[in-house]
């Protein structure tokens, strides 16, 4: 028999491990977000942000400084060819617009200049009133089962090695870890990670697996965060609420290892 394309081909995939890593561009829809402390409770509404691309630089591959830039982080274990369940970090960086201009409602009453009733009112979001990212960053740590299918083999060496294409797809679940950096009000810089709440999501990506080992995967991920405890400053008290929907285009680099290989007859 020749060597030749196949499609649709059942790959032995189980027992096998793989791990990888890379970077995301990521897309915030608009949200509102509720702060409350001791003598404020107030909500902006259909607050506007950006994620933050760091600039490409070595800083991508510096295993120092790896983590600076968005990234995406997975390791994974197939218990069926076609089956994986993982564990991925998807650390993602949210800026909220500096200066545009919402909808607030509820009240302030801590002796500052903004102290008023709040009614449908417009409001700028300027530094001296509210600085707010998630930067260091917006962390998703999650669980996911996936789907996994060959669509396209490309044997190159006798032993029926070469090119795979195909296709993934997957849910999940998990908690927001983030570095919330925040100044409210005119308050102490606060900035630093705390348990907020947690996220649902999913995914498809398309796979290229070079000699069953090395793997480069595009995904089309989105999910919906649920953070109902954020840290906006040093008080236990002052804390914001928010729900945020998010998509991620991702490029991510891999390796699969057979770690227990299964028997047939």
């Amino acid at each position: 028999m020749g060597m030749g394309l196949t499609f649709g081909q059942g790959r032995e995939n189980k027992g096998k491990f793989y791990f990888y890593w890379g970077w995301n561009h990521a897309q915030f829809d608009k949200s509102d977000i509720r702060f409350k402390g001791d003598n404020y409770d107030f909500t902006l509404e259909d607050v506007s942000a950006h994620d933050r691309q760091t600039p490409f630089s070595m800083k991508y591959f510096n295993p120092g400084k790896m983590t600076i830039p968005q990234y995406n982080f997975r390791i994974g274990y197939f218990f069926h060819d076609n089956w994986n369940i993982s564990f991925g970090i998807d650390h993602m960086k949210y800026v909220m617009d500096q200066n545009q201009t919402v909808k607030m409602n509820g009240y302030i009453n801590n002796g500052s200049e903004f102290d008023g009733e709040y009614n449908n009112a417009s409001q700028q979001l300027t530094e001296d009133f509210l600085t707010f990212e998630h930067t260091d960053g917006l962390n998703y740590a999650n669980i996911e089962i996936r789907r996994f299918d060959n669509l396209l083999h490309f044997p190159i060496s006798k032993n029926k090695k070469g090119i795979d294409i195909n296709l993934t797809e997957g849910i999940g679940g998990g908690v927001l870890y983030p570095k919330t950096n925040t100044q409210l009000m005119g308050k102490e810089r606060y900035d630093e990670f705390h348990l907020a709440g947690y996220g649902i999501g999913a995914m498809v990506g398309f796979n290229i697996t070079f000699w069953d080992y090395f793997f480069i995967q595009t995904e089309l991920k989105t999910g919906y965060i649920k953070m109902n405890d954020i840290r906006t400053t040093q008080f236990e008290s002052d804390k914001a609420k928010q729900n945020i929907w998010y998509s991620q285009q991702n490029v991510v680099f891999g390796a699969i290892i057979p770690v227990f290989t299964p028997k047939h007859n």
